[in-house]
């Protein structure tokens, strides 16, 4: 398989999304969620990367992640997806592909893009119509961003930078009135 043609840099962002094999389900119960966030969890460490948010969807994924170090953020994600198609494909007696292909990256070099980024990802289950209220999605960092949840995956320092209050953020991802930058879309699924 050809190699990734963009480079991963300590100190810049990048949203990572991958979708299953014909559009399906790549979790069929929450135990395969809570499973790959523990291997999230260990490899982010690990590899020197920060969650800044998350949306795990049915058939699809989405991360926004910082580079903290001079590890591969491709190891981290290749190392924790391998791990997780193992363990699904063992529980649910498959050997099919559970994913589209390899994961796509896009590297986050605005401001404005980042912070519409984390809201586009917090909004993807209202967006796909499988909740009425987004604090009713358990599988992100949303609830972490209103402060209704103390979980592992909540960086202070960036969310005080960026959005100074829990309901700042509430507000801005509520707020149909905001318009996201111009060329957005580029930083979105395909």
């Amino acid at each position: 398989m050809p190699g990734r043609y963009l480079k991963f840099v300590k100190g810049n962002f990048y949203h990572v999304y991958n979708r299953g094999a014909n559009k399906q389900k790549i979790f069929f119960e929450t135990d395969n969620y809570l499973y790959l966030l523990k291997l999230l969890n260990k490899n982010t460490t690990k590899y020197c990367l920060t969650v800044i948010a998350y949306c795990l969807m049915p058939n699809h994924y989405h991360l926004l992640l910082r580079v903290d170090g001079e590890k591969d953020l491709s190891r981290c994600i290749s190392t924790t997806f391998n791990s997780y198609v193992q363990a699904i494909n063992k529980r649910y007696d498959r050997a099919s592909s559970l994913f589209l292909e390899r994961f796509k990256a896009i590297h986050i070099d605005k401001e404005a893009y980042l912070l519409h980024l984390c809201r586009y990802i917090h909004l993807n289950p209202i967006n796909a119509q499988l909740i009425a209220n987004l604090e009713d999605w358990p599988f992100s960092n949303y609830l972490e961003f209103i402060g209704k949840r103390n979980g592992t995956f909540f960086e202070r320092v960036f969310f005080q930078k960026h959005f100074g209050n829990c309901d700042a953020y509430y507000d801005f991802v509520h707020d149909v009135s905001i318009q996201p930058p111009e060329n957005f879309g580029d930083y979105l699924f395909e």
